[in-house]
């Protein structure tokens, strides 16, 4: 490619929240756009640069010459087990403006100097660092795009935050409201929105303090999203219409453009070739999910962040072993808050035959594995969105921020899951391990999320909509042709 050509290619910063699920999500839309021509830098916090390197490999940020990773400061300790509390702290606190310009300005001096590199063109943020980016993206006079890596429900409950708290919803008074059944309240004034209770607004209204600083951070990065050039969720239209109508009419654009995994199926031979997870994925879990019946194995990962105590880890396991099922859980380093997971010895001895335990594994794989029937989780979007993409029926035991929501839909709205209580007792998680996989509610389940499997395939085809969606996203708003 000759430097005029580099110079005209259009240039795309990606830059995600710091979270493992949002990256994951922002690389997958990078790729997409790199597969349209797009030269792209993808940029990281250097803690999770760091933690990529790590789990990839030396050279696995190498990247490609028109698809580089860069790295901004971001304050956190090379040892920290950061928490959701952490991550949204080091956002508010940290200013991450005045690193992320100067990235900016090097990117586009370096497109002057050596013209190995174009200028700048456009930001495709994450719309939880919008704070900063969105100031950026004005000084350098180019458009930026929000990429919200969630539900258009899930978005719209953040939305509503500020709304909860002017009606005097939030924060709870004290700690009775947890148990008096305060969080039932129904909630009837969302636009697209009904049956709504307190308690399926993003968990940040489970407290008691209006200082909270995930609170704060969550209400704070949903304010500005109608600066944006435009706003993109991880969701296709037949999925959350009445939503996405409500939130049409409240921003200025809104693409939906989901799931981005069914988008990159269609491109077998992507140049960049490294994975999303910042962890090692453990990958003999696929061979001994070969050896295992269709539809028979119980899959149980709570995601990236999610923590659960001891006592809750225990409930769980005899929860599956009472369910006389086999099952593949995988149990991150830092489940168990404050102390490594150990299970008790009779569990062990009760389900080595038919149980495999892994610190982390390729999720998308496994949910896609013909051996798997059902998948209990903690409801994050990722794991939702592939849940659906895979038609795997799910159990709910959500943890925070969106994931409250997405249960809610999961459950009542789409008829694919059920949800575990707050508590988890043994014999709940049994019984409804068996109507997932052998009842009849499991069966309707498994139906039903055959037939949003199918939607989904048709909303990223030739002519779906989130393929027409993602096509006027790039044309009218990163590329500005008419």
């Amino acid at each position: 490619m000759n430097s005029r050509e580099v110079a005209t290619k259009p240039h795309a910063v990606c830059i995600p929240a710091p979270f493992p699920s949002h990256i994951k999500a922002m690389l997958k839309f990078a790729k997409l756009l790199h597969h349209r021509g797009f030269h792209i830098t993808f940029v990281n916090t250097e803690f999770n640069h760091k933690r990529f390197l790590k789990s990839l490999g030396p050279n696995s940020l190498d990247g490609l010459p028109d698809f580089q990773f860069e790295a901004f400061p971001d304050s956190l300790p090379e040892d920290a087990t950061p928490d959701a509390t952490l991550l949204c702290e080091s956002i508010r606190k940290q200013n991450f403006l005045a690193p992320f310009h100067a990235l900016l300005a090097k990117l586009n001096n370096d497109a002057i100097s050596t013209s190995t590199n174009p200028p700048v063109t456009c930001i495709v943020s994450d719309g939880f660092m919008s704070t900063f980016t969105i100031t950026a993206a004005e000084e350098i006079r180019v458009p930026i795009v929000l990429f919200y890596t969630i539900a258009a429900c899930g978005f719209m409950g953040f939305k509503q935050l500020r709304a909860v708290v002017e009606k005097g919803l939030a924060p709870l008074k004290d700690e009775s409201c947890f148990t008096n059944g305060y969080l039932d309240t129904v909630i009837d004034w969302i636009p697209g929105m009904r049956d709504i209770r307190l308690r399926d607004l993003p968990a940040f209204v489970r407290n008691t303090n209006l200082d909270d600083t995930g609170f704060n951070f969550m209400m704070e990065e949903t304010d500005r999203a109608h600066e944006a050039s435009a706003v993109i969720l991880h969701t296709f239209d037949a999925l959350e219409p009445d939503v996405l109508d409500a939130l049409s009419s409240m921003l200025p654009h809104v693409y939906n453009v989901g799931p981005l995994q069914l988008h990159l199926n269609q491109i077998p031979e992507h140049p960049l070739e490294m994975g999303y997870s910042l962890w090692k994925e453990e990958t003999e879990c696929l061979e001994w999910l070969n050896t295992k019946a269709p539809n028979s194995v119980v899959y149980v990962n709570f995601g990236s962040i999610a923590v659960v105590t001891p006592e809750q880890l225990v409930e769980f396991g005899w929860g599956l072993a009472n369910s006389k099922l086999p099952f593949f859980w995988v149990i991150r380093p830092d489940l168990v808050i404050g102390e490594s997971a150990i299970l008790p010895r009779e569990f062990v001895a009760e389900t080595k035959e038919r149980s495999l335990i892994a610190g982390w594994c390729p999720q998308e794989q496994v949910l896609n594995h013909p051996s798997v029937g059902g998948f209990l989780t903690h409801s994050g979007w990722n794991s939702t969105v592939e849940s659906i993409t895979a038609g795997v029926p799910v159990l709910c035991w959500p943890f925070f921020g969106d994931q409250q929501m997405n249960c809610r839909y999961t459950c009542n709205e789409w008829g694919i899951g059920m949800e575990i209580s707050d508590d988890a007792k043994r014999e709940e998680v049994e019984k409804l391990i068996k109507e997932l996989m052998e009842g009849e509610k499991g069966k309707k389940m498994k139906k039903r999320v055959m037939e949003w499997k199918k939607l989904a395939e048709e909303a990223t085809g030739p002519h779906g909509s989130s393929s027409t969606n993602l096509d006027n996203l790039v044309n009218q708003v990163l590329l500005r042709k008419s």
